[in-house]
This record gives structure tokens, C-alpha cells and sequence, in this order.
């Protein structure tokens, strides 16, 4: 079984007899059921299991329940006996509760009503939730779930928890690994690029290593994802537009600056971002892409500088993306083929990891400054607040390196930001930094 770490958070919430519902949010198949199943049957030994989806496909019991009486009756012709339980032995399991809306609004009741212990999960629950009113927001704790991060991939791998709190003491000390333990984990690193963290296709790399079982695995969910805006959205016209824009991620990072362009989603001149705004929802609140919005102006708070009409989206699972870009070709990425730019690559992956620890994304985007411009702004308003010696150094070239000269000789910077060129030498530059910023 894959190791999850929203396991704690799971066991916590069943420990802890709370008033508010645990709702578990995240996109399809990023294993929300399963992780929920298995600690669920291990704490309780009185399980209660019902998906809404299928019963509104099939019988439909939960259709127009609208009180808990009604909502007992519905279950106990599901769960028979099991309805004598208790809170303390009992849990129930609401698996995809968006399917009914009304069942969202009537968490605060079935919580007051206390008969059972409640967990819920939803794949599209950020589109129901912007679409129904009266929620009970005190009586409910959404949680996100989504593909295994580079940590619980690394477990999944077997290696082992002690391994990786070394590699994390060695971090903070500003140690380097052995030689042989980093380019194991490198190789390991390159393997999730492949294989991503979606739960299907970690567990076909670990039981088969086979790349073509990966990629289908991949394409299939990519299928799901774009027929589930069919199911949430009545307008046809919307939803073939939500398949074209998430179509276009892979060729839109692959782009000098990686963004949505209006006009390109219809092929229509005088198209604004403001178009597709329904669009562009969908696709993070049912958490297929992941929205990056620029900022121009990069004081706290963020979000008053952020701008709607200069986005970038990412895909929701690096493995994903490399299926589109790669398909079967493994060696583009582990054996680091010359000429093929993995620059898109590690981006999505850089932001799946943030999302997946609860940072928001942002990207910098100034039409007076370019990024550099606005490292070496930075420095110089740091020198202004501190007496404390530091450097910049600045590795690579380019068509920027005259600018850059000129600016740092401008800003009187010259013994603080130095231009190193091209350099062999990057890991070991890497080993003595205290922080490291990619542009």
C-alpha cells in the first residue's frame, strides 16, 4: 500500500470526536477513497461505505433526501445492521458528496444529529461548492489531497524514513549526500518526472516498470478529466472550450513565457481572458490544473498585485505532462538527451510540490523589470537594511548579460553581485549557496 501523509491527518480527525465534518477535496484518482477505506476500517469496526455518484447512476436512494430522518432510511437500506452502531464504533463514509448538492448543505445537521461518525470526499467538490448556496461553512473542514509528492514517492520506493530525515539534517547543515546516494536519488527523481504521483501509476512502476502500462494508465485519466466537465457543465459550448484549454497546458508551457493566450483557446482576435472565466475555474476548483497569477508589483499582500489576465496553468501531475510531451521515450529525461528542454518539466513539478504543502502560486511578471531586474532590485534594498555581508552570484549567459552589467554598475551593487558566466561547475557553486532562485 502507498503511504499517504494525509494518513495522520485522517486518524487525528477520528480521534478527535469533532463537531465539523472532514471533507477530503481533490481531483480524480488521486487516491481520496482508498486512503480514507483504509483508515477508516482500521479505526472502526462498524464501516459504512456509500458513493453518491453511483447511486445517482443506478438507485438513486439519495436523491431527494432532504432531512436526516430521510437520510437514515436511505442508508439503512444500504447498510443494514450497521445502523445500531454508534459514534464511537460506527463511521460513515459519504464518498463523492457533491454528486447531490443538498447533502452539502445538510452536514451541519447530520453533525448535530450525532449518531455517527462522518467523513466525506468529493473529486469535483470545488465546482459544487461554488455553485451551492446556504453551506454550511461552521460545520464542515475541507481538506486537499493530491498525487504523491517526491517524499512519499521516494517511500513508496522503499526508501526509508530514516534515509530521508538524514537527507534532510544534511540539507540543514549544508551538507552534500555521498556521491552514490545522490545519483540514486537523481535517478529516483527522473523516474517521477516519468511516472508522476497519481496512485495508478506509481503502483504499475512498482509492480511492472513498464512505461506503455504508465502512459495508458496516464491517457486514461487525462480521458476522465476532460469527460467530467461533462457531467458539471450544462453548456456544451463551455465544456468543449474547459477540453481545449486543458488540451493546451503541454504546448503552453513549452512557450517562451508559458501563458494562457486568449485568443489562441478559440482562434478568435479581440478575446479576453475575462471570456473564459468560468473556464478557467473549472479546471483549478476540480483541481485538473493548477493557476499561477502574475504579479507586478511583489509587496505583501500578494494577492492585491495579482493580475487574472496574465495566467499560467500547470498540470495537476507532472507524469502526466511528460505522456503528452515524451509518450514512451524514457531516455529524453534519464539519460538527459541533448537538445530537449526539460525547462517546462520541472516547473510543473516545482509547482505540484508547492500546491501539495499549501503554498498559493505566483509568478513575477513586470513589463518595466524582467526577474533579474527584480533579483538585483531586491539586493539593493536588502544591502539598505542590513550590515550583514551577503552575495549574489549570478551563473549563466545570455542576452541579458550587458543589461545586467549595466544595472549593477547603476545600483552601485559591484561588490555584492557577481557574474559568473558559464560555469561547469554549478553543483558545487549549489553546495556553498544559502539559497538558491531559478529565472
Amino acid at each position: 500500500m502507498l503511504y499517504r501523509k494525509i494518513i495522520s491527518k485522517l486518524e487525528q480527525y477520528f480521534l478527535s470526536h469533532s463537531n465539523k465534518m472532514l471533507i477530503i477535496d481533490g481531483a480524480r484518482q488521486v487516491g481520496k477513497s482508498f486512503i480514507i477505506r483504509h483508515v477508516g476500517q482500521r479505526m472502526f469496526p462498524n464501516y459504512i461505505e456509500v458513493n453518491m455518484e453511483k447511486d445517482k447512476l443506478k438507485d438513486r436512494l439519495f436523491a431527494n433526501v432532504r432531512t436526516v430522518e430521510e437520510f437514515m432510511f436511505a442508508l439503512s437500506s444500504v447498510a443494514g445492521e450497521k445502523m445500531k452502531g454508534s459514534p464511537e464504533d460506527t463511521l460513515v463514509f459519504i464518498d463523492e458528496i457533491q454528486a447531490y448538492d443538498q447533502l452539502l448543505t445538510m452536514v451541519k445537521f447530520l453533525m448535530d444529529d450525532g449518531r455517527f461518525t462522518y467523513i466525506a470526499s468529493g473529486s469535483q467538490l470545488g465546482v459544487a461548492l461554488k455553485s451551492t448556496q446556504s453551506l454550511p461553512a461552521g460545520s464542515m473542514e475541507i481538506e486537499h489531497m493530491y498525487p504523491l509528492d517526491f517524499e512519499e514517492f521516494l517511500l513508496a520506493c522503499s526508501v526509508g524514513d530514516m534515509a530521508i530525515e538524514e537527507m534532510r539534517q544534511r540539507y540543514l547543515r549544508k551538507e552534500g549526500l555521498p556521491d552514490e546516494m545522490h545519483a540514486k536519488i537523481l535517478d529516483l527523481f527522473k523516474r517521477y518526472l516519468l511516472v508522476g504521483g497519481l496512485p495508478d501509476a506509481v503502483n504499475i512502476f512498482l509492480e511492472e516498470h513498464n512505461m506503455v502500462s504508465i502512459r495508458s494508465a496516464h491517457r486514461n485519466i487525462r480521458n476522465i478529466y476532460k469527460r467530467d466537465a461533462a457531467k458539471y457543465e450544462k453548456d456544451s459550448g463551455k465544456v468543449l472550450k474547459i477540453q481545449r484549454i486543458y488540451d493546451m497546458i503541454p504546448s503552453n508551457l513549452e512557450n517562451k513565457k508559458k501563458r494562457v493566450v486568449a485568443k489562441d483557446i478559440e482562434d478568435k482576435k479581440g478575446k479576453r481572458m475575462a471570456d473564459y472565466q468560468d473556464e478557467f475555474e473549472y479546471l483549478t476548483a476540480a483541481g485538473i490544473a493548477l493557476e499561477v497569477q502574475a504579479i507586478s508589483n511583489p509587496v505583501y499582500p500578494l494577492s492585491e498585485s495579482s493580475s487574472k489576465n496574465l495566467l499560467k496553468l500547470y498540470m495537476n501531475d507532472v507524469g502526466l505532462l511528460t505522456g503528452v510531451l515524451y509518450r514512451n521515450n524514457v531516455k529524453s529525461i534519464l539519460d538527459d538527451e541533448c537538445g530537449i528542454n526539460l525547462g517546462s518539466v520541472y516547473e510543473n513539478v516545482v509547482a505540484q510540490e508547492l500546491k501539495a504543502h499549501g503554498f498559493d502560486l505566483k509568478y513575477y511578471d513586470n513589463k518595466k523589470a524582467g526577474e533579474v531586474d527584480f533579483l538585483v532590485d531586491s539586493i539593493e534594498k536588502l544591502k539598505k537594511l542590513t550590515n550583514k555581508k551577503f552575495v549574489l552570484l549570478i551563473l549563466g549567459e545570455g542576452e541579458l548579460w550587458d543589461k545586467i552589467t549595466a544595472l549593477i554598475k547603476e545600483k552601485n551593487l559591484t561588490d555584492c553581485i557577481y557574474q559568473l558566466g558559464y560555469r561547469t561547475d554549478a553543483g558545487e557553486i549549489l553546495k556553498i549557496s544559502d539559497l538558491y532562485v531559478n529565472s
